[in-house]
């Protein structure tokens, strides 16, 4: 495991800033994420990573992708993290941002469709 990086605190509370998300964080979370009867936090810190969207109470984390996470040092640096995500017992959805932009009702709809038919969980309709 990473030694752990006492910068990810402030980086977080500057990522929860709406001005420092992307616009596609933006947009999952004012039109989703923030109403969603589980409840969901913003650049939530786990060990030495921020997560984009995390659901402690089933842990679930969203991940938003951009362009970098498709070259080979943002696939290796991935595949570390979502590993470590795993032994923690943490699932992580992830999305690119084309994904947001091009088809944000169906990402929507599969998210919500993974917490309520593959963890069985009972989310009150919103």
């Amino acid at each position: 495991m990473e030694a752990y990086n006492k910068n990810n605190l402030s980086n977080a509370r500057k990522n929860r800033k709406q001005r420092n998300a992307t616009k596609q964080e933006g947009i999952i979370w004012h039109r989703f994420l923030k109403t969603y009867p589980i409840n969901f936090s913003r650049q939530y810190r786990v060990g030495n990573y921020i997560l984009d969207f995390y659901a402690p109470s089933i842990k679930l984390s969203i991940e938003l992708d951009g362009g970098q996470h498709f070259e080979d040092k943002g696939i290796e640096y991935d595949n570390i993290r979502t590993n470590y995500l795993k032994s923690l017992g943490i699932t992580e959805l992830r999305f690119s941002n084309l994904d947001i932009d091009r088809d944000l009702k169906n990402v929507m709809i599969y998210v919500d469709f993974y917490i309520r038919e593959i963890l069985k969980i009972e989310v009150p309709d919103n």
